[in-house]
């Protein structure tokens, strides 16, 4: 497929056939398709084919003999093969700009056209034509075939005919005798056909356009890069328990009901149940949820999570293409495939205009003949209005453009991925926001701490923050790292002592220590006082963490642990309003923790408690509705919804799989580069749009003098000339594009 409307033309064929409903992604290259009666995959194969194209049918995720993954294969064939067309086309786009810019230089500067330039040029310019321009000429053909017109028929015919024009004049006219010159004049006479070249348009035309495929084909290899990314997380290696001694293996050798060895900081190597041994299992990447799960015997666990605490021996339950980090990336896929491919806008323009142009080149030829002027006269003018009808400028439009305003964004911390992305920008009515890592920093902070009367919180951050930093739960080390940062280097604890479940215990500096639940220092008969028990109350009421912390025979005070808001968040809400967007808190964290953060930035709904499928299936609900919906995540929990949304954008701070799911990366994680990111990408959309009409506009203005028989070579380059400068000048505007933060 050579542009969105191959992908249209495919999904329209499949469509006609009963019982099939079809979608198909010109960026992944994927077809979805959902078939019943008496259809077989064969018979929509050969619909494909029937249409011009090749496909196959993806490769099953089963384990290869080799203990390689099946579909790791595919997934790398898909890669060679994008490698190959990529590779093809910078080596095509070398040969042409090399080649084709003596003969621009020759065609516009009368000081270089010495004796026989114009076979020089030929000698030049008709590698470029014929075998640079080949995929623009193929899908031509293509396109004539299915009766369809797009930009690559309007490339193939003008350079095709600036080529043919240029061997008749060359062969059967006067062009080619010695000392032939194009005189540097824009004057509007008529001319005599048989005496003009036109090599410089065409083989400009193929070079420049070439330059913007080569960019935009290196931005859709980055399509199935989530996938990869999403199936990098799991676990590489896993040990097996087998007749008491540990083996280790390839992780996907493990089978249903093996058992398994996970130590503290490895990942779980699949879904499972916790057979023997407690610790805390950091979720984030299932859940969002910053705060780790505390795990036990008979606890479920995921595999690619990790064990942040203590040793687990697991029993594995689901594997291979069961597990939910498999199902994860199912649901990548599917909203990858499933997503609308926006049609280019050249491709639109030229559906209308490559008609249009062949109509009045052959209205000028039947006029000519009709007329009595002579048969040269009557297909030079005819000839002409195809060769000016190929502007170059269409080749700069959409990639120039982009080029210039995401380098502009690069500089702001915005990286867009590419053309398809900037047409969502303009609809979208409506924001989700994930919480963890995206409205909030994602770690847990400690936020406050309430000493009983009487009590230094100095003493409190300096004892606690001790016995905590012997620890390696996550929240003891937020507790050991805000305590650090507000006194400085902390004293060693001694006797320490990890309490399954409840918490820490030791002596800091000659004082009997105990943190963690409050029951825990009801075993130590510590009962918090009426005023430190009614704080744990409105804390825990917001959804935050509360450790109580006592020594001496008494509950002294209680911390405060939460996953804090950042400081830019609410502004940056405002910036979204402020675009006409509807900010809503999308969210696997429970309903308190939600309310509590969306009431402090200002979102008024919020959607709390979901999984990543559930937050793909809000996506849908809302596109159901009629809104635009874009999505900013950071996790791996929202790839899923990042790639089904109209617009996904990605914090920089978050995972890769995220990174790659989304069409936008916010590079410094400030939630205001999302305005900035909504903003830069509808101006980068606008002047690709200007852009368009210039190019048109110049080329077709110039079309009646070449019907009229007045076009000379120099006023078509001058007016491919013109166009493009036209469009670099319009685009590098997108520079000045500023963010609209205030601090």
């Amino acid at each position: 497929m050579t542009c969105a409307s191959c992908a249209n033309r495919i999904e329209r064929s499949l469509n006609k056939v009963d019982g099939v409903t079809a979608s198909v992604n010109f960026a992944t290259e994927k077809a979805k398709v959902e078939y019943s009666g008496g259809v077989s995959p064969e018979e929509l194969l050969a619909v494909v084919e029937k249409a011009g194209y090749d496909a196959r049918l993806p490769s099953e995720p089963a384990a290869a003999p080799d203990g390689e993954n099946a579909g790791d294969g595919a997934r790398a064939s898909g890669d060679e093969e994008h490698n190959r067309e990529l590779r093809s086309l910078r080596t095509r786009l070398i040969v042409g700009a090399v080649l084709s810019v003596p003969v621009i230089a020759m065609a516009m500067a009368p000081a270089l056209q010495i004796d026989y330039w114009q076979w020089l040029s030929l000698t030049l310019a008709a590698p470029v034509i014929v075998w640079a321009g080949l995929p623009f000429h193929r899908a031509a053909w293509a396109n004539l075939k299915h009766g369809t017109a797009t930009m690559d028929t309007l490339i193939s015919m003008g350079t095709s005919a600036a080529l043919l024009w240029s061997l008749y004049a060359l062969f059967l006219g006067t062009a080619g005798e010695p000392g032939m010159t194009h005189p540097f004049e824009l004057t509007i006479a008529r001319v005599d056909g048989s005496s003009n070249i036109y090599l410089e348009v065409g083989a400009g035309v193929i070079t420049f356009i070439l330059l913007g495929r080569y960019f935009e084909a290196r931005s859709k290899r980055r399509a199935g890069a989530a996938l990869r990314a999403l199936l990098e997380l799991g676990a590489k290696e896993v040990s097996i328990l087998r007749d008491g001694r540990e083996v280790r293996v390839p992780a996907d050798q493990l089978a249903v009901d093996d058992v398994f060895l996970v130590r503290p900081g490895e990942k779980v190597a699949t879904d499972g149940v916790v057979v023997e041994g407690a610790s805390a299992v950091d979720e984030s990447m299932l859940t969002g949820e910053s705060v780790p799960v505390e795990v036990t015997a008979g606890d479920r666990v995921v595999g690619a999570t990790v064990n942040a605490g203590g040793r687990l021996v697991v029993r594995a339950t689901r594997v291979g293409g069961d597990t939910q980090l498999a199902q994860m990336a199912k649901l990548v896929e599917e909203a990858q495939t499933g997503k609308a491919a926006v049609q280019r806008l050249a491709d639109r323009i030229a559906g209308v205009f490559v008609p249009i142009a062949i109509a009045v080149a052959f209205a000028a030829l039947g006029f000519w003949l009709g007329s009595g002027a002579p048969a040269a006269a009557a297909f030079t003018a005819a000839v002409a209005v195809l060769i000016i009808a190929c502007p170059c400028a269409l080749g700069l439009a959409t990639p120039l453009a982009l080029l210039v305003g995401t380098g502009r964004g690069a500089q702001m911390g915005v990286l867009i991925k590419g053309p398809e992305v900037l047409e969502s920008t303009r609809k979208v009515d409506t924001v989700l926001l994930d919480k963890t890592g995206t409205v909030t920093t994602g770690q847990m902070t400690l936020v406050d701490v309430v000493a009983a009367e009487g009590v230094a919180e100095t003493d409190v951050l300096r004892l606690a923050g001790a016995l905590e930093d012997a620890s390696e739960h996550p929240i003891a080390q937020a507790i050991a790292k805000g305590a650090r940062q507000t006194i400085g280097e902390l004293p060693a604890a001694e006797s320490f002592a990890n309490v399954e479940g409840l918490g820490v215990q030791g002596v800091v500096d000659g004082h009997a220590v105990v943190a963690g639940r409050e029951s825990l220092l009801a075993d130590w008969s510590q009962p918090l006082g009426p005023a430190l028990a009614e704080a744990k109350t409105v804390a825990e009421r917001e959804g935050k963490t509360v450790v109580a912390v006592g020594w001496d025979g008494a509950a002294r005070a209680i911390l405060v642990i939460a996953d804090a808001v950042k400081p830019t968040s609410a502004e940056a809400i405002g910036q979204l309003r402020e675009l006409g967007l509807t900010p809503i808190l999308l969210t696997g964290d429970n309903e308190t923790v939600a309310r509590t953060v969306a009431a402090e930035v200002g979102i008024d709904e919020v959607i709390a408690e979901v999984l990543p499928k559930d937050k793909v299936d809000v996506v849908k609900q809302l596109q159901a509705d009629g809104k635009v919906v874009a999505m900013v995540g950071d996790g791996v929990n929202d790839a899923a919804a990042l790639a089904q949304a109209d617009l996904g954008l990605a914090m920089g701070t978050g995972t890769d799989v995220a990174i790659e799911a989304s069409d936008l990366t916010l590079v410094r994680g400030d939630l205001r580069a999302a305005a900035d990111a909504i903003r830069l990408s509808r101006k980068t959309l606008s002047t690709i749009k200007t852009n368009l009409v210039w190019a048109f506009a110049y080329n077709t203005s110039a079309i009646p003098l070449a019907a009229a028989g007045l076009l000379n070579p120099m006023l078509a380059g001058a007016a491919m000339a013109f166009s493009s400068v036209s469009v670099v000048a319009n685009s590098l505007r997108l520079q000045r594009f500023t963010s609209s933060n205030r601090s």
